[in-house]
């Protein structure tokens, strides 16, 4: 376990999502609270926790086998410093209906989105779903939210709304228009620009403004399997304006 979680881990800093995490690196503190939502295997939780040794980092993840997983990962790891949440991140804390598709016992496609169901063949699971301002209280210092939901992206920041006003964290995410149960992604940038943010897309290594982003060329959704072509994307780094 402990060799592929860290072949994992750093297959995603060196190869797979190193702007992502070069933007990460460079905003973290020593002492922060970070949210890595939707952990899925874990893949950031090395880092996250390397870089903020005397904070704390709060992966939540709605798949118990997964959630299970880096619990089991983070003891043998000696992670003293993440607490790994079976949950889901929404506008607002209770229950809800959690797709996964295939059927299986875990995906990484798995989602509260409507659209993804509708569209593929889903296990419905119903989850406790947290918002992260009743999550968090009022004195609790977060840096870093690191965002993969398959379609809730801006559930999540709507339930964050008090934490992104007054604590100003970095923001990394995945975000495509095809996962959305409505609107596009220029619905979740503009909550974000509403908020005091400014956005960066990510491409390739580099970053690049958001208002070079267009959905027709860089989300193009055509082909088989669009979403794996070299010029598609769909991560996004967000900071408060300065």
């Amino acid at each position: 376990m402990k060799a592929r979680f860290l072949w994992r881990a750093f297959k995603t800093r060196y190869r797979d999502q190193v702007a992502e995490l070069r933007e990460i690196r460079h905003a973290i503190r020593l002492d922060d609270t970070v949210c890595d939502i939707g952990a899925n295997k874990g893949s950031y939780i090395y880092w996250l926790s390397r870089w903020a040794p005397q904070g704390q980092v709060v992966a939540f993840e709605p798949q118990e086998r997964l959630a299970t997983y880096l619990q089991n990962a983070c003891m043998a790891l000696n992670f003293k410093n993440v607490r790994v949440e079976g949950k889901a991140v929404y506008s607002k804390s209770g229950t809800l209906d959690f797709y996964v598709p295939g059927g299986g016992e875990i995906s990484p496609g798995a989602s509260l989105s409507t659209r993804i169901s509708a569209r593929e063949q889903c296990r419905t699971v119903s989850v406790p779903v947290v918002a992260l301002d009743e999550y968090f209280s009022k004195d609790t210092r977060v840096g870093i939210i690191k965002v993969d939901v398959e379609g809730a992206e801006k559930e999540v920041f709507k339930g964050a709304t008090r934490i992104l006003k007054e604590q100003s964290p970095l923001l990394v995410f995945e975000c495509e228009s095809r996962h959305l149960d409505s609107g596009t992604v220029f619905d979740v940038f503009r909550f974000l620009q509403d908020l005091g943010y400014e956005g960066q897309f990510v491409c390739g290594k580099a970053l690049r403004s958001i208002a070079e982003f267009d959905p027709a060329t860089h989300q193009k959704q055509t082909g088989d399997r669009f979403w794996d072509a070299p010029d598609y994307y769909n991560n996004f780094v967000f900071k408060k304006r300065r």
